[in-house]
């Protein structure tokens, strides 16, 4: 359960990372607004796939839906982290006790 978790934890913080690149900012509109890239008189954010302000409202779902999903999946994961007082708690104390060597100083090579 906690690979899977993982796993879609990774695939959505990727996800997330790529729309929040892909959005552009607040102050490209303005620009756009002036004729600042689109060619025309208007800009060329009219004609876009989405309509002149349905990309960054699909965007910004987009984003919001992964923000919660990175969330969920985040305090989920941090519940799964958490120690259990019936499970070990390092490896020292999963090592089988009659299996460790002492060196006594008789043992140890001679210094030069």
């Amino acid at each position: 359960m906690h690979a899977i978790i993982l796993t879609v934890h990774i695939i959505v913080s990727l996800m997330l990372i790529g729309l929040v690149l892909i959005q552009h900012g607040k102050g490209a509109d303005a620009g756009a607004a002036f004729g600042g890239g689109g060619g025309g008189a208007g800009g060329g954010a009219s004609g876009s796939l989405f309509g002149s302000r349905g990309s960054a409202s699909f965007l910004s779902r987009s984003s919001a839906i992964l923000a919660a999903v990175f969330f969920a999946t985040s305090l989920t994961l941090a519940y799964f982290s958490v120690d259990r007082p019936d499970q070990a708690q390092s490896v020292t104390e999963t090592a089988p006790a009659g299996q460790t060597t002492e060196q006594t100083p008789a043992d140890l090579p001679e210094m030069p």
